[in-house]
């Protein structure tokens, strides 16, 4: 296969890549998705120029040939949830793990010229130090974040040992339109959306002053790209922040959108969730130096164009 395959590609983040590597001249792109959360829907206007194989990455038999010689497998399927890996870490950690492994491994069977996959920030844990930087000690408080830290080791291993070129990302509360807020594990910042446009008041889990590197989807996907094109002698094994560098608090967002929708209404507060990090914010100036990340939306406009959607197809 010549083309470049996206795992997790019908999901929010993943459909998003799709779309930007059609328009960045990839005539098609391959998506594995086994749609347990990702929606065919979500490519509805480039279905044409996508080839869509209902697979799961647990299963080798299955992916390995659709991973043949692709240039690049950008690697997104997974459970990406901290509440549901600590209530049910089963099924978490085959796909997050086991899935990993058997994507690592056909695309070094299958000669694949790179693997970008998406790390994740939650690796960090709950350090005090802010921003967080790839030079500092992982400190994973759920289930998740082991299992995504354990990704990233692994696509390392795979380089020093298999010759694999590698690039890790680690995403930071991505958020943008396609977020599907109907579950309790949805980002926050799509459940807020649809409460906003309900006129109903949304739970905040703690006190509301956590705060979040909110990173709009489309810079994020403008990073996976950057990353499969970057020079393989400075980043190949290495793993990059892949967020914007602000961060803000969780009642500042709440009260942004209702000025935005021109409403008040105040939020209501439940009991903190376990596993969850009280600060987040990325030093991104590795991934600037080495991958040329420059992010183009503002949190305000990313938060618009999201907010535009959800009104449009609510």
């Amino acid at each position: 296969m010549s083309i470049p395959v996206v795992t997790g590609g019908a999901g929010f983040i993943g459909s998003a890549l799709v779309r930007a590597l059609l328009a960045h001249g990839a005539p098609r792109v391959a998506v594995i998705d086994n749609l347990s959360s990702g929606k065919e829907a979500n490519l509805a206007e480039v279905r044409g120029r996508v080839e869509l194989h209902v697979a799961d990455i647990r299963d080798y038999s299955r992916i390995a040939p659709l991973l043949q010689g692709a240039p690049v497998v950008y690697h997104l399927a997974a459970i990406p949830s901290v509440p549901r890996s600590i209530s049910d870490p089963v099924p978490s950690h085959e796909a997050n793990i086991d899935g990993t492994f058997h994507v690592l491994r056909a695309c070094v069977d299958g000669r694949v010229g790179r693997v970008v996959y998406a790390a994740s920030s939650s690796a960090y844990g709950d350090t005090e130090v802010l921003p967080k930087s790839e030079s500092m000690a992982p400190r994973p408080r759920s289930p998740y974040a082991l299992q995504k830290l354990t990704g990233e080791y692994y696509c390392a291993v795979f380089t020093s040992c298999y010759g694999l070129e590698t690039v890790s990302l680690r995403f930071f509360n991505v958020f943008g339109p396609r977020q599907d807020p109907s579950s309790p594990y949805s980002g926050v910042l799509s459940i807020f959306m649809k409460r906003l446009l309900e006129r109903r008041p949304p739970v905040i889990f703690g006190d509301g002053e956590q705060s979040r590197d909110f990173t709009y989807v489309e810079d994020v996907a403008e990073l996976c790209l950057k990353a499969a094109r970057a020079p393989a002698a400075v980043v190949s094994g290495n793993v990059y922040n892949a967020g914007n560098g602000r961060r803000y608090t969780l009642n500042e967002t709440w009260r942004l959108l209702c000025r935005m929708e021109g409403v008040e209404i105040g939020p209501e507060y439940g009991p903190p969730r376990p596993g969850d990090v009280r600060h987040s914010q990325a030093d991104t100036a590795a991934a600037v130096r080495d991958l040329g990340h420059a992010p183009r939306f503002s949190f305000e406009e990313g938060l618009r164009r999201t907010l535009d959607w959800y009104r449009s197809t609510l």
